[in-house]
């Protein structure tokens, strides 16, 4: 490391075990690996300066080695306060040479103080979890707005806040939605955070899932795949939601659908992964059975009220890491998981990289999509074409070995004509 290489990050002496961590992440992902090498040669983003606002993981860090094999420079910071994980962050400034502005357990104005230290390196294209940094860049920082490319956002959560710029007209960069390619939200979003939420429901509370009631807020693509987890482990979820079809497409999938007003009377764990603001209120929490587990996967800390449930609390106490204890004035026990941010992450960690492979493969091509395209997009969201998407796809699937069929001529000449019928 460079003495001079700007950082703050928890213990530089954590490096070499990050180190492996990033190894082993690297050694699963095939796909990221194939577009790192083709970077190395190509080098699509020479002389660009990237900011990135991601969680600070191995699978995390492995991106950001394939930008700089593409040429660019990259700085990052995390974008969740609990996801940092703190060795990996080390070796990203000690063994290649990144600067790094992520701890673990870093308080709100660190955060931000994070976020700005990463926009003060002035760059080119900036990739987003949750969008923060392009808020900042809209609200704060607008002179570097010109200096921008654009911005490639990773999660729902920042996808719907995006969308909600670019509707007010307030947006004034090329957003690329990552979070819309197929291979990225029918994987990562399904079978990542499916996984991922159990793993660290397990991992805070080390209870028994089997038998439990467990009530799953949201059918969308994460919530999916928390509900099909949970059942997997023996659990008999309920969902709850607000469209009529994603509600029907859940009942039709097996589970029960109930209002969240009435599960809270029976729910033993409560899981919320919507992208909005309290799906459980203060008023369904003071409804809740004495024990009831409350944990989110969304992305903000907003999805259960967990500031006011503190506020009304008459003690707290901290029974595992990631495990509090909040007694109610009625002497009723409610346990909040990871101070209700995104528990896959807070309490375990994360994805694994056999997922994420396909995810950041996206953001590595996507980030080359910018730069072909530079100065003719308009500040508005945009999705990766189809054939990215597809490309991620057969890489995927020769990874793992599979081999998969494809048209024939008369087939595709069939699927182009009208004229034949019966």
């Amino acid at each position: 490391m460079k003495k001079s290489l700007s950082h703050d990050v928890a213990n530089l002496k954590l490096a070499a075990e990050g180190k492996k961590k990033i190894e082993w992440a690297g050694q699963n992902s095939p796909v990221l690996n194939l577009i790192t090498e083709e970077f190395s040669r190509t080098k699509p983003l020479k002389g660009l300066t990237i900011g990135a606002c991601l969680h600070v993981t191995s699978e995390t860090a492995n991106l950001m080695l394939a930008y700089v094999a593409g040429g660019a420079k990259v700085v990052l910071c995390a974008s969740n306060p609990l996801s940092t994980q703190d060795m990996v962050a080390a070796s990203l400034v000690v063994d290649y040479g990144i600067p790094v502005f992520a701890i673990h357990g870093e308080d709100k104005k660190t955060y931000y103080q994070h976020l700005n230290k990463v926009l003060d390196f002035h760059p080119n294209l900036t990739t987003d979890d949750g969008a923060d940094l392009v808020s900042l860049l809209h609200t704060e920082r607008t002179k570097q707005l010109g200096d921008l490319i654009g911005s490639a956002e990773e999660t729902t959560t920042g996808v719907i806040r995006l969308k909600a710029m670019a509707h007010d007209k307030a947006l004034k960069i090329p957003v690329l939605a990552i979070n819309e390619s197929d291979t990225k939200h029918l994987f990562d979003n399904r079978y990542g955070t499916g996984q991922s939420t159990v793993d660290g429901i397990i991992r805070t509370t080390n209870i028994l899932l089997a038998g439990k009631r467990v009530v799953v807020c949201g059918y969308g693509w994460c919530s999916r795949g928390i509900a099909s987890r949970m059942r997997g482990m023996g659990a008999i979820v309920t969902v709850t939601e607000v469209d009529a079809v994603k509600a029907l497409e859940a009942v039709m999938d097996g589970f029960t659908v109930d209002q969240i007003g009435r599960a809270v009377r029976y729910g033993d764990i409560f899981v919320s992964a919507t992208g909005d603001k309290q799906v459980i209120s203060l008023a369904h929490m003071k409804r809740m059975k004495d024990g009831a587990i409350l944990a989110n996967s969304g992305h903000f800390n907003v999805e259960f009220d967990y500031d006011g449930l503190v506020k009304i609390a008459k003690s707290s106490r901290i029974l595992r890491n990631n495990l509090e204890e909040l007694v109610l004035p009625s002497r009723k026990r409610l346990y909040a998981l990871g101070e209700g941010r995104l528990i896959n992450l807070a309490g375990a960690e994360g994805h694994p990289a056999e997922v994420m492979d396909m995810s950041f493969a996206n953001q590595a091509l996507g980030a080359a999509w910018f730069v072909k395209r530079k100065g003719t997009l308009q500040p508005k969201v945009y999705v990766l074409p189809k054939d990215v998407d597809q490309r991620v796809a057969r890489l995927k699937l020769r990874a793992m070995g599979m081999r998969f069929d494809r048209l024939t001529k008369v087939q595709r000449k069939y699927l182009h004509s009208w004229q034949e019928g019966t």
